[in-house]
């Protein structure tokens, strides 16, 4: 198991005991199996971005309070340098760094997200949130699946979708893929 998956769970399971919320309540306002959700909350399923957003929003915190436990405080700027941000690693093949993870009551959650080339024999995984979203290609280019269609992007390429259906991506051309991808929270 990995340590940031382990941590990530204790915290979850800390702001869920805070909201008085059981594992079940908290399972189905997430759409999951009361069985997928407590395997989260020991740290043995690794997070998606989409999970996350979305427990976020059920427990009423910022998406960083999950990731990284602490709380977001800054209400005019928020300076990330170069290579920067708060860096969640939640499987080998993903990299995301959160770009204004200090800034307090954010309308919207920037990541640089880095997506390594894997094995293009198993189907990319698909999950929703709440809200929009926007990917601009910064390096590379990666397949973007969205509901049942399929998107090619390249350098320069951007897209904005309704977040709410199941979408994923994998790099092509045996290169990682860099974007950016900026989640609007949904209502």
């Amino acid at each position: 198991m990995n340590d940031q998956l382990i941590e990530i769970g204790a915290r979850l399971r800390a702001l869920r005991e805070d909201c008085e919320l059981s594992t079940h309540t908290m399972a189905g306002k997430l759409g999951v199996s009361l069985e997928e959700y407590e395997a989260y909350e020991r740290g043995e399923n690794d997070f998606s971005f989409s999970f996350l957003y979305n427990a976020a929003q059920v427990l009423g915190v910022d998406v960083l309070d999950i990731m990284s436990g602490d709380t977001p405080k800054l209400k005019t700027a928020c300076l990330v340098r170069a290579g920067e941000g708060y860096t969640v690693n939640r499987r080998e093949a993903y990299e995301y760094k959160h770009l204004a993870f200090t800034f307090k009551d954010k309308l919207a959650e920037p990541f640089m997200v880095t997506v390594q080339p894997e094995d293009h024999s198993t189907t990319a995984e698909q999950h929703g949130h709440e809200g929009q979203e926007l990917n601009y290609m910064v390096e590379g280019e990666m397949e973007l699946y969205i509901g049942g269609m399929t998107y090619v992007l390249h350098e320069g390429d951007s897209i904005y979708f309704d977040s709410s259906e199941p979408h994923g991506m994998r790099a092509l051309g045996g290169k990682p893929a860099k974007f950016l991808a900026v989640v609007i929270k949904g209502e």
